[in-house]
């Protein structure tokens, strides 16, 4: 047995801010097939959300000003943070998007596949469409196959069976989605008790209750709905009600599900049937096994070098700006500048290779200009001695924009941002007391 997952919202984007333009998106539908249960299949299932927005336009943004910036204090975080606002690339949305994910899953279980999940990843933010929602994220997880077995399907999965004598398939469904007791409908008082004389008598009460449920069975079918989705259980005689009305109804779909649901359809979850919203009308295509649906967008559209690049190139600069500053601020800044390089270090030491030799090169390389370099472990060589040894050997320097390691501009800022405001709050502690002594009492 073998388990396939992916990550969705690892991707932010790259470099462009875009204008967009709403209208109220139809949403794809579900087939009410069952999948195999002899694959394993990762189905991330998106939608469009309400209101989303039905196309862009682009425009290339200039770097922002240094009073745009949040900054940690410090002048040299200032200078570092401007140049860095003018790393980014023109944007090729797409394609960044499938260097951004391939660069984060080179580290994961999914490197062999990191190009086929990279494209399903990307393939599921682009029909997104501006939606942030994060609780909309879901992976299906299924036993056996292989990873690449795994898709990204259209429209909202359930893993739930459908009720004996329904409908296995619907169109133009009319959907009501509720938590309501579908088991008995009784007033549940504790402490109470019916006392009777003969079996006719209980046989009476049972009819009473059925004649309730019936009734409640009545008003849910009276919305015109052809489609019932329950949090809770659902009995044999509801059922039974349901299939005589040919209304497709599942029953006992986890908290979670019902969310997700009422989220692609718009509704809101019913508990009581007298008086309803407008329910949400949905052509159905494929409602499966399992809930799943992947909500992610790209708002900033920014993309820089990844392997260590921006780190040279802002040290670069950083040191550049120690030896233009005089006093004691000078050493304070050269600190800075080596808290950079030591992002390259980390991964060259990660990788195996030999971090003094490669930072040099890259401080080498980078005097160059209109230098890429940064640490390459993808490219390999292999030499055969007489036939038989083969030895390979990692190039350690290479071009990050024609090998495509990319990284997020916004998840670079925030990280810059967020060590450095670490770092200075820590200089600003004068003492930890990790555990104060006992005060002890004068004996005297």
């Amino acid at each position: 047995m073998r388990w396939s997952w992916i990550r969705a919202p690892f991707i932010r984007g790259c470099s462009e801010r875009r204008e967009m333009t709403k209208h109220r998106s139809t949403f794809p539908g579900f087939d009410l097939r069952r999948p195999p249960l002899d694959r394993a299949q990762i189905s991330v299932c998106c939608f469009p959300p309400r209101d989303a927005p039905s196309h862009r336009s682009v425009r290339q943004t200039d770097p922002p000003n240094a009073d745009e910036i949040p900054t940690a204090r410090g002048f040299w975080i200032t200078k570092t943070m401007q140049l860095m606002a003018t790393l980014n690339f023109a944007v090729k949305l797409k394609s960044d998007l499938m260097k951004i994910a391939m660069t984060t899953l080179s580290s994961k279980i999914l490197s062999q596949n990191k190009v086929y999940f990279a494209q399903l990843a990307v393939d599921a933010v682009m029909r997104l469409k501006g939606s942030t929602n994060l609780e909309a994220i879901q992976i299906i997880k299924k036993p056996g196959g292989s990873l690449s077995d795994s898709f990204l399907d259209e429209g909202f999965i359930l893993d739930k069976k459908i009720g004996l004598g329904q409908p296995k398939r619907i169109e133009n469904a009319k959907i009501l989605v509720a938590n309501t007791a579908m088991d008995n409908d009784k007033v549940k008082i504790y402490g109470a008790r019916v006392r009777v004389d003969s079996m006719s008598k209980v046989a009476e009460i049972e009819g009473a209750e059925k004649e309730k449920m019936r009734e409640k069975v009545q008003k849910i079918i009276a919305h015109g709905i052809n489609c019932f989705v329950n949090r809770q259980l659902i009995y044999n005689f509801p059922e039974e009600l349901f299939a005589d009305a040919g209304v497709l109804a599942i029953e006992h779909v986890d908290f979670e599900g019902i969310e997700r649901l009422a989220l692609v359809t718009g509704d809101e979850i019913a508990s009581t049937f007298d008086t309803l919203t407008v329910l949400c009308w949905m052509k159905l295509k494929g409602l499966c096994m399992m809930p799943c649906v992947l909500s992610q967008t790209v708002n900033d559209t920014r993309v820089v070098l990844g392997g260590g690049w921006p780190e040279m190139v802002m040290a670069k600069a950083v040191d550049e700006l120690a030896r233009q500053t005089p006093g004691k601020k000078s050493h304070a800044i050269e600190a800075f500048s080596r808290a950079l390089i030591s992002i390259p270090t980390i991964i060259a030491n990660n990788a195996g290779l030999d971090s003094a030799d490669l930072v040099a090169q890259l401080r080498a390389e980078h005097h160059k200009e209109g230098c890429n370099a940064g640490i390459d472990v993808i490219t390999r060589y292999s030499l055969s001695l007489a036939g038989v040894h083969r030895i390979t050997y990692v190039l350690s320097v290479g071009d990050m924009a024609e090998l495509g390691i990319s990284e997020s501009f916004k998840v670079k800022q925030a990280v810059l941002l967020s060590v450095t405001e670490a770092a200075e709050m820590n200089l600003r502690v004068d003492e930890i007391i990790t555990c104060a002594p006992r005060k002890r009492e004068d004996r005297m």
